[in-house]
């Protein structure tokens, strides 16, 4: 007499990826990526231990400012994306410096208000030019990247390192940590706060699915519109940061920013098509895109590998976002 016997599933690799691709945190990766990072440079200088992570923390801290600043429209979906995040940020510090300082106008609470508005007049524009005039993210973003370069460099056309003292704080230490970590953590706590309304609820359906969220009665157009404001804002209070760090303004340096922004997004797990993500993500891609380049100063590569080794990044970063979308979405 023969006994029945259930058959033996067969492992299938692909479906395995893909209960991995949905069960684990998108923000997973980068954050183990960064923390391989760390070993290494621990490995390569013992004093980033003891003192050198807080100066490495306030190098990176508007390169972090600014991949958090991308996040909100990439999340909107539409092919949302900020190509004037960069020079947006160098024009804000170029008004800091050579605008309000000269003209006894650097009182901290009015610049950083100052910051914050012209932050969201930029994000409004650009909200504008993408969800009214129906202009695609990227075209519209490049022109404004070169409207806001252009006038950086048109209202100062030389470095300049004169700032008031109370800036000196974004760069300093009080406590243990570098009180712009207290910065970060402050926008990174605002966020958190808005992604537990009913905007937040809406950004997050509408890059998943516009048409859904439009038949569900959300105001697709108002939605992304508000994600750039929010960009911007987020850009005015980078652009405040860099001001610091830089000890001043120089109109060149913002656009620098960009190309690593967007790096930083795509590095940290957040869907480019929308929908997924957030800034823990954002903060681990911008942060390993750091450490590379903090590695890779610290074995005295060359400005040529450090170039290469930005695009294989991007590359990388890019083709696996859109596989681990892939197999999200699978069924």
């Amino acid at each position: 007499m023969s006994i029945p016997t259930q058959p033996v599933p067969r492992l299938d690799a692909g479906s395995a990826l893909q209960t991995l691709a949905r069960r684990v945190p998108y923000y997973v990766p980068a954050t183990l990526a960064v923390v391989v990072m760390l070993v290494l440079t621990v490995g390569e200088s013992t004093d980033f231990l003891h003192s050198g992570w807080k100066l490495v923390l306030v190098y990176a801290s508007p390169l972090l400012l600014l991949a958090m600043a991308q996040t909100p429209v990439v999340l909107s979906g539409g092919g949302g994306l900020d190509l004037s995040v960069g020079p947006a940020a160098g024009l804000v510090s170029v008004v800091i410096a050579a605008v309000l300082v000269p003209h006894q106008l650097s009182v901290a609470w009015f610049v950083v208000a100052s910051t914050v508005l012209l932050g969201a007049a930029i994000g409004a524009l650009n909200g504008t030019l993408v969800t009214l005039v129906r202009i695609p993210p990227i075209i519209a973003t490049l022109a404004t990247y070169l409207v806001f370069a252009g006038l950086a460099t048109q209202i100062l056309g030389a470095p300049t390192g004169f700032l008031p003292a109370w800036m000196s704080w974004f760069t300093g230490t009080d406590g243990p940590v570098p009180n712009v970590l207290w910065v970060l953590v402050g926008v990174g706590g605002l966020w958190w706060l808005l992604t537990r309304t009913a905007y937040g609820r809406n950004l997050m359906l509408v890059g998943s699915n516009d048409r859904a969220a439009f038949t569900a009665g959300v105001n697709v157009t108002a939605v992304r519109f508000l994600a750039y404001v929010v960009t911007g804002i987020m850009t005015g209070i980078a652009g405040l940061v860099l001001t610091a760090v830089l000890g001043g303004a120089d109109a060149t340096v913002g656009p620098t920013y960009t190309l690593k922004a967007v790096a930083a997004v795509a590095l940290g797990g957040i869907s480019l098509a929308g929908g997924r993500g957030g800034l823990v993500g954002a903060t681990a891609g911008a942060a390993l895109l750091f450490l590379i380049q903090n590695y890779l100063t610290l074995t005295e590569a060359s400005s040529f590998v450090l170039q290469v080794a930005y695009g294989i990044v991007l590359i990388a970063a890019i083709v696996a976002n859109g596989a681990w979308d892939r197999k999200r979405k699978a069924r």
